[in-house]
C-alpha cells in the first residue's frame, strides 16, 4: 500500500470522526476461558484459539503461552503496524524489526517478597529499521509512531482500570 492508497482508505473515516466525535469511540473485547484442567486460560484471537498458561518462572512447563510474553507481543504488533503505517503517510521505504523485552521480579507475583513489584519493572521497545530515510526523517517516523501506537501509549499512560467479579449466584 503506498501513501495515497492508506490516505484514501482513512480519509472518509477522518472526515467522519471529526463530524461525529462519538463514532470514534469504540470498545475493544478479549475473552478468556476457565473451563478445563490445569492453571490456564484459553483466550480466542481472530484467528485461533490461544492458551495461556504460567511462565516456567512461576511452575510452568513453557508449553503454554505466556501473557508477560502476549503483552510485549502486543506492543511489538502495534508498534510495527503504526511504524508501517507511518512510514507509509511519510513515504519513507522501511523494513526491519520491532523489538520489546521487559524486566520482571517474579517474587512479587509469587508473593515471596510483599515489596518486590508485581508486574513489568522496565519495557524496552527497539526498532533495527533498514531504510535510506534521513535521521531526521528516522526521527519524525519514530516520534510519530510513539505518539501513535496505542499500545505503547497505554502502557505509559497507565489508563483508569476496574475490575468486576459476576458469579452463578448472581442471575
Amino acid at each position: 500500500m503506498d501513501a495515497s492508497a492508506l490516505k484514501a482508505l482513512q480519509a472518509p473515516l477522518k472526515d467522519r470522526y471529526r463530524e461525529e466525535p462519538g463514532a470514534a469511540l469504540i470498545t475493544l473485547k478479549a475473552d478468556g476461558e476457565l473451563d478445563g484442567s490445569g492453571v490456564a486460560c484459553r483466550v480466542r484471537t481472530a484467528t485461533a484459539l490461544a492458551e495461556a498458561g504460567l511462565h516456567p518462572a512461576t511452575g510452568g512447563d513453557g508449553t503454554q503461552l505466556c501473557s508477560g510474553d502476549m503483552l510485549l507481543e502486543a506492543l511489538v504488533a502495534c508498534a510495527g503496524v503504526t511504524l508501517r503505517a507511518v512510514a507509509t503517510t511519510l513515504g519513507l521505504d522501511v523494513s526491519g524489526t520491532v523489538h520489546a523485552e521487559g524486566d520482571l521480579d517474579f517474587r512479587g507475583t509469587l508473593g515471596v517478597d510483599k515489596a518486590a513489584p508485581v508486574g513489568f519493572r522496565d519495557i524496552r521497545l527497539t526498532f533495527d529499521l533498514d531504510t535510506t530515510a534521513s535521521a531526521d526523517e528516522v526521527a519524525t517516523l519514530v516520534r510519530l509512531t510513539e505518539r501513535y501506537c496505542v499500545v505503547l501509549q497505554t502502557l505509559v499512560s497507565s489508563p483508569k482500570t476496574s475490575v468486576a467479579v459476576h458469579t452463578a449466584a448472581d442471575t
